[in-house]
């Protein structure tokens, strides 16, 4: 294929020479000779870094400084986009094509618990010695297709031979420099191909990329959209997604949940009439896990495995990083990336559903991401704790987070308003280390302390151990 053809692919504008593609779509640090690098922006150093390394070609958005004469000075072809997602999903639909043609796959999307519902898929494959690629795993969940290293990654996990499943997390909702890049679930699910899409459910996150819940549907709808034919495993516990049964008239619809084939009460996780996995043989009992299970088994269905193999790749199951994780016994410690409405309150229904003692909510503000969602998430917790013999620490992990993830005066001040509209008592703490400690000195051995939040309280386990050393 040569670098005119992608050109047109991508709707793009190729400046330079063509010439052949020989290598693979990678990010500029992965990059090799007769590689393509897709890249939202290049600056003069990023040409530079290219040009050493000899790339093929650069496909950007957005060339910066003189990056633009410097590429020509050095040969190097430049392929600009408008919109560097159609980049992103040929780059997909390739490596697929090249490296996996023949896989089975599998798309998870949707507002909360892809990660672990994909993740969870991809260990029960692999437990009945299946190989099986995924974009998200137990050490760092790589990203959602806003970049080209999943198309690497497939490149590379292709070099013991290609992977005979293929199940891919794919974002709801992506963005840059605050727009919405529309269609973004439908675009790279029609990249992918699969047979299963799961949607796990449909709720506000992304605060000024989209406006409205309503927008979160189209978006997350899109990838049933996306396919002529296949699967859709809807959560029939969540009204929105219930509602996407009618989308795509193509599609087979499955649900898991409510009074569906698959389903958990008291006693366990239930397939048709049969009880496979009793409750005393999950992982993990809280709500939003227990939904993440369900979806995980439906598609394993699906996809032709057992409710035996269901069953020991369930139970045999590691959960992602931050995901209901217990970090403490005495007190009882549970740190999970809740940092959005639906994750908060569902999150706290779970902490509080068996205490002993005192809850402890200690929650980090969301920096850097602007004041509705921040307002949004104040409300949660309120609702949440209505009721509830608990204490609120509030942060704004001043001496943890990077300067794009830094709370503006703005969001704290929104956060912090909220709750004092609502006469919810709490107390705010700039740094988390100083939150951290003022709440294990504070809570009692039968107490449960519940770390919320998104990158402000990312640190939370390791300078728990810090503290405790």
């Amino acid at each position: 294929m040569y670098l005119h053809e992608i050109a047109d692919k991508i709707s793009g504008r190729l400046k330079g020479p063509d010439r052949a593609f020989r290598g693979i779509f990678t990010t500029l640090g992965a990059a090799e000779a007769g590689d393509i690098v897709i890249r939202h922006w290049i600056d003069e150093k990023g040409v530079e870094i290219a040009s050493e390394r000899g790339v093929s070609a650069i496909i950007t958005q957005d060339l910066r400084g003189e990056s633009s004469r410097l590429a020509e000075e050095h040969g190097l072809p430049v392929i600009l986009v408008d919109r560097i997602e159609n980049a992103n999903a040929l780059a997909l639909s390739w490596a697929i094509e090249r490296f996996a043609p023949s896989s089975r796959r599998v798309v998870v999307t949707g507002t909360n618990g892809k990660s672990t519902t994909t993740h969870m898929i991809h260990h029960i494959i692999e437990t009945t010695g299946a190989s099986s690629y995924t974009n998200t795993d137990s050490r760092s969940e790589f990203n959602t297709l806003i970049d080209p290293v999943v198309s690497q990654q497939i490149a590379e996990a292709s070099s013991d031979g290609a992977p005979e499943f293929m199940v891919i997390e794919v974002s709801e909702v992506q963005g840059w420099l605050g727009r919405v890049m529309r269609d973004h679930a439908r675009m790279m699910t029609a990249a992918i191909g699969p047979e299963v899409v799961v949607i796990t459910n449909v709720a506000m996150d992304h605060i000024g990329l989209v406006e409205s819940v309503e927008d979160v549907f189209r978006e997350v709808a899109g990838a049933l959209r996306a396919i002529e034919s296949g699967v859709a495993v809807l959560n029939a516990d969540d009204e929105r997604v219930r509602a996407m049964a009618h989308v795509n008239p193509g599609l087979r619809v499955v649900f898991y949940g409510l009074d569906s084939p698959v389903r958990y009460d008291g006693e366990g996780i239930h397939i048709g009439g049969d009880l496979i996995i009793p409750a005393d043989e999950l992982p993990f009992r809280s709500e939003h896990f227990i939904q993440n299970t369900l979806a995980a088994a439906a598609a394993c269905l699906e996809l032709g495995f057992s409710p035996e193999d269901i069953r020991m790749g369930v139970k045999t199951y590691k959960p992602l990083k931050r995901r209901f994780s217990v970090l403490m016994a005495e007190p009882l410690v549970i740190d999970d990336f809740a940092h959005n409405p639906s994750g908060i309150r569902s999150t706290v229904r779970s902490a509080a559903a068996n205490l002993r003692g005192r809850l402890w909510v200690v929650n980090a503000i969301r920096g850097s991401r602007g004041e509705d969602i921040n307002v949004m998430n104040a409300a949660a917790i309120a609702d949440s704790l209505r009721g509830l013999n608990a204490e609120l620490i509030v942060t704004s992990s001043s001496d943890v987070v990077d300067e794009q993830n830094r709370v503006l005066e703005n969001e704290r001040r929104a956060f912090l308003g909220v709750l004092d509209e609502r006469g919810v008592s709490y107390i705010h703490v700039e740094k988390l280390r100083d939150t951290l400690r003022m709440v294990l000195d504070a809570a009692e051995p039968h107490d449960t302390i519940l770390l919320l939040g998104a990158q402000g309280m990312d640190p939370a386990a390791g300078i728990l151990d810090e503290i405790r050393m």
